[in-house]
């Protein structure tokens, strides 16, 4: 598929109350909540095909200070979309809404992923959303009587009293837990058969983690399948908003778990743009070197686990070999395997350590043969390709249309990637492909996975042999923490040592977003800064939300054993779901 040039339209129509400046650039229109479904049905209308919902989200601004040309809201309502007929253009769409209990029509009608986005903004802000067809809790439990992101929500467990549970309290949540069929949204597809329902997990080896969908089956096939999610909420975002800039970085490690460093890049990227700092080439280098590792280390789990998921038991070993090498390496660089936390804002935490080259050059040179193995072992085995082929398949336009990214729209045969539509650090530099498949099923998904493994080490080998000398981070006065050398120096900057560590940088008000190519799809990251210490409001785009909502439209008249193929091949982790 060529990617065309089409710019989104329609954005100059009457219903625009105002514009907003912002510290990323992306276009930031005000409009009123009466002409919000006009507005966003003219740009579907008028922009081109593949123009996606890219994040819905919300902002309590009841304690915001600094919100100079911006309408008076107690809460604003945010549409991002993106057009991905062109390189990644954005536009955001804000709503300011009054009142302790505000009310916006659905979209979900527009934009079917809209229905998760807009079920969240209901259970962590309160805001209910009119004609939605399910709207109910989906992070928190059903009996939970509050909404946390809102700001008069306490953020520590010590702030609350004991807790405790009184009978009657425990027969209410009891209660709770029956499973009522069409609470759930299910209803009889026939008059003349009898169904079952069934619990897939949220404790089944399958869903990686603590995940539940129930089925409803006729005879041996799903007639529906409704997802339940929110058993891993950890209240991510919350933390974000107590957390200083600096002291959070360790919290976006655990998002998703085995990409690492990858979810620090996002992070420290918005903070750098809301700053105005520009780390040096060597550390944006360093930071694309480790984000190559943790992409091959989370692939591999990938490789081996779907190959686990459809009966293929023996793979999963030697792909977690690879991955330990991997981890090998990343520990020798950062201290630490998993979660190293490695990256600074302006930088990262340290420079490369002696005989770094020879130990990663040794493991770019031996993968690929390994790969060759892995090629006979799993993708040309005949049962494999029988258990994959043909299973799960969806289009390019209903990927669009439910915001799937990264390897699982890529196997619909689009080649968009957000390091070459929108080149960040400095993958403009560097040479790759984009693999693609045709056919959008388990088996396509897989195959990009794998060649993205080849690609990343091509990249690898790029920043082996051009890695740019000089310092691994920003001289600029934000910097957290400052060059340690410097720190013995003059009190200046042990003072600023201490106080950036302890208290945070001091973030000049603004908003700003990032965007990577995480491993699962495009992980992004939008801050508010009020001009404090800490984020005021944290968002996590991620696309393992996004991705899961696919499932009924996936899991619908197939058999349960090809439900498994379907949910390894998607390629998600139940934190980065919840966070």
């Amino acid at each position: 598929m060529v990617l065309s040039a089409s710019p989104i339209t329609g954005l100059d129509q009457p219903g625009m109350m105002a514009t907003q400046s912002t510290r990323d650039g992306v276009r930031t229109l005000w409009v009123t909540a009466d002409d919000l479904r006009p507005t966003l049905s003219t740009l579907k209308e008028h922009t081109p095909a593949l123009l996606m919902l890219f994040d819905l989200t919300a902002i309590d601004e009841r304690e915001r200070t600094y919100r100079d040309g911006q309408p008076p809201a107690d809460f604003t309502v945010i549409y991002h979309l993106m057009s991905l007929a062109t390189r990644a253009d954005e536009v955001r769409i804000k709503v300011a809404l009054l009142g302790d209990r505000p009310t916006l029509p659905t979209i979900s009608d527009l934009w079917p992923n809209a229905n998760w986005y807009e079920r969240e903004i209901w259970d962590l802000f309160g805001i209910r959303f009119e004609n939605h067809p399910f709207l109910r809790r989906i992070l928190t439990p059903p009996t939970w009587t509050d909404h946390p992101l809102r700001k008069d929500h306490y953020a520590r467990a010590t702030e609350m009293p004991p807790y405790s549970l009184t009978e009657e309290q425990e027969r209410h949540e009891q209660d709770a837990m029956r499973f009522d069929p069409s609470a759930w949204g299910m209803q009889r597809h026939s008059d003349h058969s009898d169904f079952m329902f069934l619990n897939l997990g949220p404790n089944h080896p399958s869903v990686h983690g603590v995940f539940r969908i129930i089925l409803q089956l006729e005879g041996e096939r799903i007639v529906d399948a409704v997802p339940d999610i929110g058993f891993h909420h950890r209240g991510a975002e919350k933390m974000g908003e107590r957390q200083s800039w600096h002291t959070y970085i360790p919290y976006t490690d655990r998002v998703d778990y085995l990409g690492g460093v990858m979810n620090n890049f996002p992070y420290v990227m918005a903070v750098e743009t809301l700053a105005g700092i520009t780390p040096p080439p060597r550390a944006q280098m360093i930071r694309v070197m480790l984000a190559e590792l943790f992409r091959i280390a989370s692939h591999l789990v990938f490789y081996g686990t779907m190959a686990q998921d459809v009966g293929q038991l023996s793979p999963v070993f030697y792909m977690f070999t690879d991955r330990e090498r991997v981890f090998g390496i990343i520990e020798a660089i950062c201290g630490f395997r998993m979660h190293p936390a490695w990256f600074r804002i302006g930088g990262v935490a340290m420079d490369l350590p002696a005989g770094w080259e020879d130990l990663i050059r040794a493991f770019v040179n031996d993968l690929p043969r390994r790969l060759d193995e892995y090629d006979a072992m799993v993708m040309r085995n005949p049962v494999f390709r029988g258990r994959t082929k043909g299973v799960g398949a969806y289009t390019t336009a209903e990927a669009v249309e439910w915001g799937v990214t990264g390897p699982g729209l890529r196997a619909t045969g689009l080649p968009w990637d957000y390091r070459r539509q929108a080149p960040y650090a400095c993958y403009d530099q560097l040479e790759f492909d984009i693999p693609t498949g045709a056919n959008g099923d388990c088996y396509d998904r897989i195959v990009v996975h794998v060649e993205e493994i080849r690609q990343s080490l091509r990249i690898i080998r790029q920043c082996l042999d051009h890695m740019p000398a000089g310092p691994i981070k920003a001289d600029h006065p934000l910097t957290t923490p400052p060059p340690r050398a410097r720190t013995l120096h003059d009190i200046e900057t042990l003072i600023h040592h201490f106080l950036g560590a302890a208290w945070g940088p001091v973030i000049p008000p603004g908003e700003a977003r990032s965007c990577v190519e995480a491993t699962k799809g495009l992980n992004c990251y939008t801050l508010v800064s009020d001009g404090g210490t800490t984020s005021y409001r944290t968002r996590i785009r991620t696309p393992s939300f996004a991705h899961l909502q696919m499932i009924p439209l996936l899991g619908r008249g197939v058999m349960i054993a090809d439900l498994i193929a379907i949910l390894g091949s998607i390629d998600f982790v139940m934190a980065d779901v919840d966070r």
